[in-house]
């Protein structure tokens, strides 16, 4: 499949900002032991290895993604926990889709380059695929990133841009 789109973890020089500050202007929250592992971590969009130590910070992906682009995400500019590595990891290499963020239920949120929300795509049990639900979201030439997220919580899991 031709991706017009580009998978992205937490930037390296935005997760030394959130270990020390985070989104929120709070020092992290939460540094855990994560005792069984597999916690979704979002700065190589992989997951926690038992007893690993990690960090539980804000983090608002609309306004990172607003202060690089010129967007004004207004109203949809959310504030939200994710787990990062406590020190640097390897991150994202990419390409494709990564492993860390498939799961059982997930939904899908398109924006506009002005930082409007332009719709979204439930993902249910694999029906559709991550894939093929970006490939759907993208065909709409007004969608400049689409972020994936957990359904139960909310939670933000990866940002995908248009390539």
């Amino acid at each position: 499949m031709d991706e017009n789109y580009e998978m992205r973890a937490i930037a390296p020089e935005v997760l030394k900002q959130l270990r020390i500050t985070d989104d929120a202007g709070n020092p992290p929250r939460a540094v855990v032991e994560d005792e069984e592992g597999g916690s979704p971590m979002r700065c190589c969009l992989g997951r926690s290895r038992p007893h690993e130590t990690i960090a539980l910070v804000s983090y608002a992906p609309l306004r990172r993604w607003a202060r690089e682009t010129g967007a004004t995400p207004g109203p949809y500019n959310e504030v939200g926990p994710v787990f990062i590595h406590l020190d640097e990891c390897d991150g994202w290499t990419g390409p494709g889709i990564a492993d860390g963020i498939r799961g059982q239920r997930r939904v899908l949120r398109a924006y506009t380059a002005e930082g409007n929300i332009l719709g979204g795509r439930l993902l249910n049990d694999g029906e559709p695929t991550i894939e093929e639900g970006l490939a759907e979201l993208y065909g709409d030439p007004r969608v400049s990133a689409v972020h994936v997220r957990a359904v139960e919580f909310g939670c933000f899991l990866a940002e995908t841009r248009r390539a």
